[in-house]
């Protein structure tokens, strides 16, 4: 009887203390899928000696990404590599051949993109055929009339994608006709809510 007594002083003398208040729940926004309006993207490549770097453009004719208010992700681009260009019409020409992007044979190459995180987009890119792993920065801006301005370069290595025209990495003693591996692709997008 003592030691039920003591129990019930104890549990009446307790601090009374109410329980944790759950913090609320985070509430995200439902991303919005929106769609690129159809865009030249310029290529720039460089040879290894030299400043000779020649650009050119190619179209990117569909793209579509969802966006959440703060992060892009599950995107698609699809690049019409038949539109790749460059004011010398034979270097166009050899451009889309075997040597380089074999446009008969892919016509199209397609980057995926997983996410954009602080500022770093990464997905895969399929060029030639090929899929490789692609990062690069990209810079996401809100316009006023609800469309979304994205821009960026991308630094993409050729011969990860089977390219190996005049690289040094494969041919020696190459001179004046060595290219770099490496050539960018600069964008500046608009897209609009679907």
């Amino acid at each position: 009887m003592k030691l039920l007594t003591l129990f019930l002083l104890l549990t009446y003398h307790a601090p009374q203390t109410s329980p944790a208040t759950p913090p609320p729940p985070t509430v995200w926004a439902t991303p919005a899928v929106y769609q690129v309006v159809p865009a030249t993207v310029t290529w720039t490549g460089y040879a290894e000696v030299g400043g000779y770097a020649p650009s050119g453009t190619v179209r990117l004719g569909r793209g579509r990404f969802s966006y959440d208010g703060q992060t892009l992700r599950h995107g698609r681009f699809e690049f019409d590599m038949t539109t790749l260009d460059q004011e010398q019409a034979q270097l166009a020409e050899h451009l889309r051949g075997e040597d380089f992007f074999a446009v008969a044979k892919y016509p199209t190459a397609v980057f995926e993109l997983r996410e954009v995180r602080a500022g770093m987009a990464t997905g895969q890119l399929t060029l030639r055929g090929v899929t490789r792993p692609i990062r690069f920065p990209l810079v996401v801006e809100a316009r006023p009339d609800g469309r979304l301005h994205v821009s960026g370069q991308a630094t993409v290595e050729r011969t990860q994608f089977g390219i190996h025209y005049n690289s040094s990495s494969f041919f020696q003693n190459l001179g004046s006709y060595a290219i770099r591996n490496e050539f960018q692709l600069a964008f500046n997008l608009v897209a609009m809510k679907k």
